[in-house]
């Protein structure tokens, strides 16, 4: 069957879809026409329903009940994750006075910052704009994600809070739940875990094939060098990205657990293939 799939332009995903894209692994059952978009835009097409599959942040999930989280293919921080930037060193209390620049409301960055330090004032560009307008004074901080957790410093900017390592001494340590990808209901459980299955082969090809499927990658490096692309695609490509597994799934039952108790999500029913 011929199924429509959304990936980010982002080389953690196009490691991960490097496989499947290419041919190097294929399936009798699927045949894809891919299309590639930023996440906020990939969460707002979700939210219509108009892929059958697609990446989507983790907090897109509350809203999505059409679709069935894949086991495979997330992207789990192991103690690392969404960083706030500025040009001063400002407290939680001063931060919350000043306006942060966020990479979409329905980002898992987005979500988490708010359990972290409580409603504050934002607004939203896109992601990759909002170490220049930081960098500029035009807002006082800024949420990043992406490549830019690990470039922020060429801008001489500091790192005033550290999202990820807080997710980890809140919850025990589990991985950070950022990205996932989904696919329609519509097409039921056999289908879905079939989907799951061939993508879960893609990841493990690239993961066995490193410089092979970085390669690929580099396409989607946004002109940064290949050695930062490689250590951004090794935090986000990993054990959990092949099977998110207990660890991975209790994760992102937390994320919903501490959003719906604070109100910032809705109840919902989740569903994981």
């Amino acid at each position: 069957m011929e199924i429509t799939l959304g990936h980010t332009p982002d080389a953690d995903d196009a490691f991960m879809f490097y496989a499947m894209l290419t041919g190097k692994v294929t399936s009798p059952h699927f045949k894809i026409n891919h299309v590639v978009e930023d996440i906020e835009t990939l969460n707002k097409r979700a939210l219509k329903h108009e892929l059958d599959v697609t990446a989507v942040s983790v907090h897109a999930c509350a809203y999505i009940p059409n679709y069935t989280i894949l086991r495979s293919g997330g992207s789990f921080g192991k103690g690392y994750g969404p960083i706030v930037i500025s040009k001063k060193n400002l407290s939680i209390e001063e931060l919350k006075k000043t306006k942060i620049a966020i990479p979409g409301t329905m980002t898992s960055a987005f979500l988490l910052l708010q359990l972290m330090i409580g409603k504050f004032d934002f607004v939203e560009m896109k992601f990759s704009d909002i170490t220049g307008a930081v960098e500029r004074g035009e807002v006082g901080a800024g949420l990043v994600i992406h490549e830019t957790q690990i470039t922020y410093d060429q801008k001489n900017l500091s790192k005033i809070l550290d999202v990820g390592s807080w997710w980890r001494g809140s919850t025990g340590g589990l991985p950070v739940p950022l990205g996932t990808n989904v696919m329609s209901n519509h097409f039921g459980i056999d289908t879905i875990r079939k989907f799951d299955a061939f993508f879960r082969e893609s990841i493990v090809y690239g993961m066995a094939r490193i410089n092979e499927a970085l390669d690929y990658a580099m396409e989607y490096s946004r002109g940064q060098p290949r050695d930062l692309i490689e250590k951004f695609v090794r935090m986000y490509v990993n054990d959990i990205s092949i099977e998110m597994g207990i660890l991975g799934e209790s994760s992102i039952r937390n994320l919903f657990k501490f959003g719906t108790e604070k109100g910032l999500v809705p109840e919902f029913d989740l569903r994981i293939s």
